[in-house]
């Protein structure tokens, strides 16, 4: 007999202005916009709510989705002109790589066609992972690469941040001999209170952040806006010819596209975040976004075309403060930093998220995973909070300067991009998107993606190698979590239940043993319903018989879809041997106990079982009887005769174990219910040996 049913919870447009001398480009493309617009439609999945727009779904989207991306101008135009000589071919060239990457990395790529790929609303390389890991086992290695990118790039984004922001001291005249030793504690103690406020949760906080991420943008445009009379020359910077002549005759221009790529950062992150507001609010909250950007690099561009001739030196100057009035530059500094905070929180909040998929997925060792909230998507975790804490406070001591984290900056989120577009594609290939458009959106962006990570490898030396070091780290951990995890498969056997039934039966009838428990539950990785793994058997009836009234056998499936809850029962001999199978949500916590016990509950409302002890004294009583979980610890024997790297693998994964939650804690599991087995895993027995007897007189 088959149920399922549902576990319900508590039972437990981009407006850069119009020119006219451009209008007659926009008209000429304007019908391939909409060929790609029906093309790409069929790659949609299509929930109506996600493309819902409400007034506050913009203004969540503003506080949750454009942190980092949109506190780019400090530090992008900062970081082209630096130890460079002001000219207009660098200012008109470096503004236009901005507005255009804008335009086409961003706008295009993440929120027209990205944003299509979501998974039951939920965004993300791990999303997009799940979305066709079943069409191709190799994707699973750029959604590795791609996830420890991203993560690394949280330790870089809280530094540079708030360290651009707080470095505006110094346009304070009062303040302009402030010590570089002074801008670090005070960028330290943000950063620290940062990470400790985060064990509470951002559910408060987070009401805060779209009002003043609002705040933030309007600042932008309204500075931006009150500099173009500088030099009202500055719009020609919307004709791509200066990008590409900056480019390709300005001296090492290449590589000034290292400095560019900042301003699109963010662009991954968007696409993590599109389950917290839907496609809906991120698009139509663009539109306001990407005009205040470009309108406050236009006013940077204007103010330093008045600077012709100058050397630009970051560590002095930062042509985002010098739009300030000086008398508005107190408050200006003050939103600044909070925008900062709010950039690195968002991060911060990704990187949790990030994790919880990774181990949902098995990419990633089970840790201890708080829920201070009741809101849908927050959670922490206290091991990645320390690990970015330790990471942030490290790039701060290193580098000191924002000018110097820049250097750093961007190599990592390069390949991070580089994967998704990859998924992505793969994506398109699965919704049979004709190949001519595949090839064309992977020709485009990753031309523009590799262009990028080429120019951003002169960063290698400058500080870049901190954050492939990390992303190298994080990756390998994920790498042998993985690869650990097929090396056992090989060992794991499964045998017919049917089988062992009449076994069992008799078992539990035979008074005689001494009984283990009136309930006795196996968590159990077999998919089959109709099959147990050999060791569970072992378990019952070779190492020390356990004689039940009742077997249990829980399967726990994670599904491709984010929040799914529902549970199957299989009922093999009525109050004797069930089998329940989870299905959950790879973003769902596994309570384990708890939603077993929401389960035995229903099933005696319905009749299904009656866990009513049967002990004499005790069923006259109507006392529930006991349930037992064994769950069974997994060691590397010694008989077993292994390649180098697969060795090599197993011995990285038991010291990651050792480092990780534990089996019961990773399941939800009450340690006093519990009983923990250690069994060998034999991947590769050891090839026959020769032993002779030797008989003595």
């Amino acid at each position: 007999m088959l149920s399922t049913r549902k576990i319900r919870k508590g039972a437990c447009r981009t407006p850069v202005g119009i020119f006219s001398e451009y209008h007659c480009i926009i008209c000429t493309y304007h019908k391939y916009a909409l060929t790609l617009r029906a093309v790409f439609n069929r790659i949609s999945v299509g929930h109506k709510n996600l493309n819902k727009a409400t007034f506050a779904g913009l203004i969540i989207a503003l506080g949750i989705i454009y942190g980092d991306i949109g506190t780019s101008p400090l530090y992008v135009f900062n970081e082209i002109c630096n130890g460079k000589v002001i000219s207009e071919d660098l200012i008109l060239g470096g503004l236009s790589c901005i507005i255009w990457t804008l335009t086409l990395q961003t706008t295009v790529k993440y929120v027209l066609l990205t944003l299509k790929a979501d998974n039951k609303g939920e965004g993300g390389i791990f999303s997009l992972f799940a979305l066709v890991r079943r069409h191709g086992k190799w994707t699973v290695f750029p959604a590795m690469v791609g996830g420890a990118a991203l993560l690394a790039d949280g330790m870089i984004t809280p530094p540079i941040s708030v360290a651009s922001a707080v470095e505006g001291l110094r346009n304070i005249p009062v303040l302009h001999d402030i010590t570089d030793w002074t801008i670090v504690n005070i960028i330290l103690a943000i950063i620290t209170a940062l990470f400790f406020a985060q064990q509470f949760g951002t559910g408060a906080i987070g009401k805060a952040f779209g009002p003043i991420m609002t705040v933030w943008f309007l600042m932008l445009a309204l500075l931006g806006v009150y500099h173009l009379n500088d030099d009202w020359g500055i719009m020609k910077a919307f004709n791509p010819y200066f990008a590409i002549k900056l480019l390709t005759t300005y001296p090492k221009g290449f590589w000034i596209l290292g400095a560019v790529f900042l301003c699109t950062t963010g662009a991954e992150a968007l696409y993590s975040d599109l389950g917290h507001c839907g496609r809906g609010n991120i698009r139509i909250s663009w539109i306001f976004v990407k005009t205040a950007l470009i309108l406050n690099y236009l006013g940077q561009g204007a103010w330093l075309l008045t600077q012709r001739g100058h050397v630009w030196h970051a560590e002095d100057m930062n042509p985002f403060y010098e739009l300030m009035p000086q008398w508005f530059l107190l408050p200006g500094i003050i939103i600044a930093t909070m925008a900062a905070i709010i950039a690195s929180q968002a991060l911060i909040s990704g990187s949790f998220t990030l994790i919880s998929e990774a181990i949902k997925l098995n990419l990633w060792p089970k840790m201890k995973i708080n829920y201070p909230t009741v809101e849908r998507g927050q959670l922490f975790i206290p091991g990645i909070n320390f690990l970015l804490f330790l990471g942030c406070t490290v790039v701060v001591l290193i580098f000191q300067k924002s000018s110097n984290m820049g250097a750093a900056y961007g190599l990592a989120i390069t390949l991070c991009m580089i994967m998704t577009s990859t998924l992505f594609a793969y994506y398109m290939f699965i919704k049979r998107v004709p190949i001519v458009w595949i090839a064309a959106y992977l020709m485009i962006f990753l031309s523009i993606e590799f262009s990028f990570l080429v120019a951003n490898l002169e960063k290698f030396p400058h500080g870049g190698y901190v954050a492939v070091i990390v992303g190298g780290g994080l990756f390998l951990v994920m790498l042998v979590w993985f690869k650990a995890r097929k090396i056992k498969n090989r060992y794991v056997e499964f045998v017919r239940l049917e089988d062992y039934v009449p076994i069992l039966q008799e078992l539990s009838n035979d008074k005689s043993i001494t009984k283990y428990a009136t309930h006795l539950v196996y968590l159990t990785s077999a998919n089959n319903p109709k099959e147990i793994e050999h060791k569970i058997i072992f378990s019952i009836l070779y190492r020390k018989p356990k004689r039940a009234d009742i077997y249990w056998f829980v399967h726990v499936d994670v599904l491709d879809d984010p929040y799914t809850m529902e549970y199957a029962v299989q009922t093999i001999v009525p109050n004797e041997i069930i089998r329940v199978e989870f299905r959950l949500g790879f973003r769902v916590e596994h309570k384990i106990q708890l939603m077993f016990r929401k389960v035995v509950e229903e099933m005696v409302q319905n009749k299904e079982v009656n866990v009513v002890s049967r002990y004499e004294s005790l069923s006259k009583n109507n006392v529930k009887g006991d349930f037992r979980f064994i769950v069974m610890e997994k060691f590397l024997s010694r008989d077993n005769d292994l390649p180098l790297w697969e060795r090599l693998v197993m011995s990285g994964y038991f010291i990651l174990k050792k480092f990780s939650l534990s089996e019961e804690r990773g399941f939800g599991l009450d340690s006093s219910d519990v009983t923990v087995e250690k069994y060998p895993i034999i991947v590769s027995s050891v090839t026959d040996f020769n032993l002779k007897r030797v008989d003595e007189d």
